[in-house]
């Protein structure tokens, strides 16, 4: 209850009136659509009538994924029409239909397809919205057509081109949508090569392409009548590589500002689900539950010069591009590391050498630390250097080298979970810092999330989330460990209730986790972690009433945050049970679940882990008892660590899309934490020191039996 009463205070100065009905549309908005255009593509000489349109309005990087890998211009467009992401499953990635009179050939099929796709999108939801409200719908080109239509896949007025727009064809209707295809077109028309490839599409037609395009801008906003809102969206790919794209606001309500949106909560940064939810915002309409995105809005200020602000939001996709780049090289490097760790610990434990068991435990703290690396190496734009790879790896081991010199610089690193929990500490505080300043240490960081694949934009991703909790875990272990050490078994129960508690609000409330997935998971986690340090047997009937409690927590969060003007992914599933739907979105991230197994990077990793804990820390080697056990038995708060992460782990890899990933990287802290503390509970008198030089000398020339 006190948890309940704690969220919904946070969470009641954000609430706001739901929308009134839909009143008659007012004034004008015109939708230009650029396919595959980018920041890059945009400076004063080239492209004056975007660099204008940029300068005076507001502007940002948009990510305009869908459902596949990369967006086709009829994804982007269909995207629009529905307010939710949608794509053309059957057909080529190619530009859109003509139009046959005002219709879209074949609309009922992508429409009947997409009402059936996952996000269950309802493809012609902003054409019926502005034609329930007395408003019409006019389309310049046949993209255009699929982004205004209605569900029936018509429009009021179209005209093929930017040159055969009448004299008052912007002023016609309420809303107007324009597609500007040079960019794509350039990329079409060069076909592939031998291997089925995109072929290359040089810089000099690239640009030609590009300033096209401007000048069919130019002459559609010559006609543009007053207080008219203008859009610009780069809202596709132009091959098969996703990038970050061109979003531009101009008309009332936006000055020389940053755009931003309640979708990604960051300055300079959109989505194209937005842009269904800017439309009807800027004609005053409702809009439909069935459109997710949020409006487009001011945010910070942003510079003056086209060229500065192309540039740095053109930052934002070169930061994407390298990440990708460089993501699958680090997840290899991460199993070798995590395999090299537990054999080198292996190694160490069995010769029992004081020397090689210091070293095993450095080496395990090391590796502890390497994801809280990976967030605090984005502190520096690594990625803006001549090097980029070179300066991120070289951030990381500095990074390293000073949370593992911290933990074993103190008094606590004596203590058999001392320096472990400062590792844990240091991972906890800097995701929840992280979490609470707008994610950018989560951003395209190699164990966070990229605006391209557009999964998570702010708030906990699903492996910072097992990295975050696994740290909370483990601190809080070695805090209740010292009590219990003192005779104080209530206050250390105490300390792990407050932890499970101040956990879930930093999890679940909007403004920082904004998680719900993991508030599920922390649930039994804490459960069985505060009954285990209580000294209670967990019993079904006790860790069921807990899970009870939990469902109805977690269930009244969703409701509270469904009461917002703009909820989280939290209040939209409670919506998704309100209306049916909550079995398939159940469904959909059990099925991603599993689909996660066959990522053999990360199953390795958790499979390794679970080995090493097995058959080297639990199973008792060449000393006299399993290691672990002996940690167990001298520090008596770190069997109840270790369960509660596993629990924790497990129960996240249930109920989260992503997996195996979660007990993966959760065991990359957890399992080397438990090789240092087992090392750590050693006595001297269970090693052995190798021989004196002298007397090794002897033993060697000594003849044989």
């Amino acid at each position: 209850m006190l948890l309940l009463t704690t969220v919904a205070l946070a969470l009641l100065p954000a609430m706001a009136p739901a929308a009134s009905a839909s009143a008659p549309p007012s004034g004008h908005v015109v939708l230009i659509g650029v396919p595959g255009l980018q920041w890059g593509d945009i400076n004063a000489t080239a492209t004056p009538n975007l660099a204008r349109l940029a300068t005076q309005g507001s502007a940002a990087a948009l990510s305009v994924k869908t459902v596949g890998p990369h967006t086709c211009p009829i994804d982007g467009w269909l995207t629009v029409s529905a307010g939710q992401r949608s794509q053309l499953r059957h057909g080529s990635c190619g530009l859109p239909p003509a139009p046959e009179g005002s219709a879209v050939p074949g609309f009922a099929a992508m429409r009947d397809d997409n009402a059936h796709n996952k996000y269950k999108s309802r493809v012609g939801l902003l054409g019926d919205a502005v034609h329930r409200a007395g408003g019409c719908t006019m389309a310049v080109g046949p993209g255009a057509v699929l982004g205004a239509a209605d569900s029936a896949g018509r429009v009021d007025g179209y005209v093929p081109s930017t040159e055969q727009i009448p004299a008052d064809g912007l002023s016609r209707c309420a809303l107007t949508v324009v597609d500007v295809d040079d960019v794509v077109h350039a990329y079409i028309d060069a076909g592939v090569d031998v291997n089925g490839h995109q072929a290359n599409v040089t810089a000099k037609k690239r640009a030609a392409a590009v300033k096209t395009a401007d000048d069919q801008i130019g002459q559609a906003l010559t006609t543009l009548p007053p207080n008219t809102t203008v859009l610009v969206a780069g809202l596709s790919d132009a091959n098969v590589i996703a990038h970050l794209r061109v979003a531009i606001a101009s008309g009332p309500g936006y000055s020389s500002r940053y755009l931003t949106a309640d979708s990604t909560r960051t300055g300079g940064l959109v989505t194209l689900t937005d842009v269904t939810a800017t439309i009807l915002h800027s004609l005053g309409l409702k809009q439909p539950s069935d459109a997710v995105g949020t409006r487009w809005r001011d945010g910070g200020a942003k510079p003056h010069s086209v060229a500065t602000l192309a540039d740095r939001l053109n930052d934002k996709d070169v930061q994407a591009q390298v990440y990708r780049g460089v993501l699958s090289s680090f997840y290899l490097a991460l199993v070798i590391v995590q395999v090299a760790l537990y054999a080198f610990g292996l190694f160490a434990l069995r010769r029992k050498q004081r020397r090689l068991l210091t070293a095993a435990r450095v080496a395990a703290l090391a590796g502890a630390a390497l994801p809280a690396a990976t967030f605090l190496a984005n502190v520096i734009p690594w990625w803006s250097s001549g090097h980029p790879a070179v300066v991120m790896v070289t951030g990381v081991l500095v990074s390293i080298a000073v949370i593992t010199a911290v933990a074993l610089a103190g008094p606590w690193r004596r203590s058999i979970t001392g320096a472990g929990a400062v590792v844990g500490a240091v991972t906890a505080l800097v995701l929840t810092l992280d979490v609470l300043t707008g994610s950018h240490l989560q951003t395209c960081s190699m164990l966070g999330y990229t605006p391209v694949v557009a999964g998570r934009f702010y708030g906990f991703g699903n492996i910072p989330w097992a990295l975050w909790v696994t740290g909370l875990i483990i601190v809080t272990g070695a805090v209740a460990g010292w009590l219990l050490g003192s005779g104080r078994r209530t206050a250390a129960t105490a300390v792990v209730i407050g932890a499970g508690v101040l956990g879930l609000v930093i999890d679940g409330a909007p403004f920082a986790g904004a998680d719900f997935g993991g508030i599920i998971a922390i649930f039994p986690g804490f459960a069985v972690f505060a009954l285990m340090i209580a000294g209670r047997r967990i019993r079904l009937s006790r860790l069921l009433a807990v899970l009870a409690v939990g469902a109805v927590v977690v269930l009244g969060v969703a409701f509270l945050d469904s009461l917002r003007a703009e909820p989280t992914h939290i209040g939209e599933f409670w919506k998704s049970l309100m209306n049916g739907d909550g079995g398939t979105v159940v469904f959909r991230k059990f099925r991603g679940m599993v689909g996660t197994f066959v990522n053999w990077e990360l199953t390795l990793i958790a499979v390794a882990a679970v080995a090493f804990l097995i058959f080297a820390l639990l199973r008792p080697t060449a000393l006299r008892a399993a290691v672990l056990q002996t940690a167990y038995e001298r520090a008596p708060a770190l069997r109840p660590t270790l369960v509660a992460a596993l629990v924790t782990a497990g129960a996240g890899m249930l109920v989260n899309d992503s997996g195996v990933a979660i007990p993966a990287l959760a065991f990359t802290v957890a399992i080397p934490l438990a090789l240092a503390a087992s090392i750590q509970a050693i006595g001297p008198e269970e090693t052995s020191a190798p021989p004196p030089r002298s007397e090794r000398s002897e033993s060697a020339s000594a003849p044989k039996a």
